[in-house]
């Protein structure tokens, strides 16, 4: 999608999750404590940083249409944007949705703190093409938000600047700009002005989802909607030949977006090898009419590699390829035996270019 409508809106975009998450559990194997020996100077608490974005919003969008070509076209476009807490508030989904005369917008903005670093990262999607892009991390400075990424747009290196200002209860600025100077100059091209909308925001709660047209594919996942009770067999050392095994229990809760073209997962569960806390965002490219699961830890808060794939004769199996402890290899997430009030999920990766699997991740949902 053109970097110009990447606009997290503050679009914010979650997304996420693979959901479900794709789960990708090989970034999630065990969460640990840390504890850092010296902290000097101490780094400001910024996981609330965020909490003025939760509810439901009017906004009032204006666009650059050919940013960095010395146009001074733009379009305006009116919707409404919801937010709503994920992780108890160290991450945020925002959704948007808004027409004008340059046509409709759909889109979901995932915003993940980085506690470590102090840093957040927002990664957007849209859904004409059900694809996140690649993050935006920075932080808040005196009730001023300021990320930075840096990507190509018209085949040149440019650096993308997301502002948040003017921050009050009821209402916030948000500006995107694009650099071609390394940042010695900016050329705003996104603009989107907030106010709350009184009649329906308290904070948090969950709007119905919007009318979508039903893309092939669009209800795949469907069958995952809901509160599960989630049981997980983790192989401990894949790829080792060890046989080595550990369980947790816990919940897992799955809510759609844009009207089943995507869903949030949100996994919590505990066992004797620790605490396990995830978040997956699964979208469906209309295109190709494929799904993309993106994963991210609580202890280690980033979107890993999506996996990518579709579902045949009532299973689903979802592929990508990646760095394992230093070497390249195939992942592949499963989704059987699905009924209305039961599922079952597998991980398994591959170090010989998908001859063989090795199983290393199970769950079972149950209602």
């Amino acid at each position: 999608m053109k970097k110009v409508l990447k606009f997290s809106l503050h679009l914010a975009v979650v997304l996420g999750c693979s959901v479900i998450i794709t789960m990708q559990p090989i970034h999630v194997f065990a969460q640990q404590n840390s504890t850092t020996a010296t902290q000097t100077p101490a780094l400001r608490d910024g996981q609330h940083d965020f909490d003025f974005n939760l509810g439901t919003w009017k906004t009032h969008i204006r666009r650059l249409l050919h940013p960095l070509t010395g146009s001074n076209d733009w379009v305006d476009m009116n919707g409404t944007v919801h937010v709503r807490k994920v992780w108890n508030g160290r991450a945020q989904l925002e959704e948007i949705e808004a027409d004008g005369s340059a046509g409709h917008l759909e889109g979901l903005t995932l915003f993940l703190y980085r506690p470590e670093a102090h840093q957040w990262a927002q990664y957007f999607a849209d859904s004409d093409e059900g694809v996140v892009n690649q993050p935006q991390i920075g932080e808040f400075k005196n009730g001023r938000g300021e990320l930075f990424d840096q990507e190509s747009f018209n085949g040149r290196t440019i650096l993308v600047r997301f502002v948040w200002s003017d921050i009050t209860p009821d209402s916030h600025n948000v500006e995107q700009s694009f650099s071609d100077d390394g940042g010695k100059t900016w050329e705003p091209n996104f603009t989107a002005t907030l106010t709350r909308d009184k009649e329906t925001s308290t904070g948090d709660e969950v709007p119905p989802p919007p009318v979508a047209n039903a893309a092939a594919g669009a209800h795949d996942f469907d069958f995952h909607f809901g509160v599960w009770k989630t049981h997980i067999h983790r192989l401990k050392k894949p790829l080792t030949g060890s046989s080595t095994w550990t369980d947790y229990d816990g919940t897992s809760v799955v809510i759609k977006i844009w009207g089943g073209k995507a869903s949030l997962f949100e996994l919590e569960a505990d066992g004797p090898a620790g605490h396990l806390e995830g978040v997956g965002l699964r979208l469906l490219n209309p295109k190709s009419h494929q799904w993309s699961l993106n994963w991210a830890n609580s202890f280690d808060p980033i979107m890993t590699t999506p996996m990518v794939g579709k579902f045949a004769n009532g299973e689903g199996q979802f592929y990508d390829q990646e760095d394992f402890q230093g070497r390249i290899i195939m992942a592949r997430n499963g989704f059987s035996a699905i009924t209305p009030n039961s599922s079952h999920f597998e991980q398994a990766f591959s170090d010989d270019a998908g001859k063989t699997w090795e199983t290393n991740w199970i769950m079972t949902f149950n209602r």
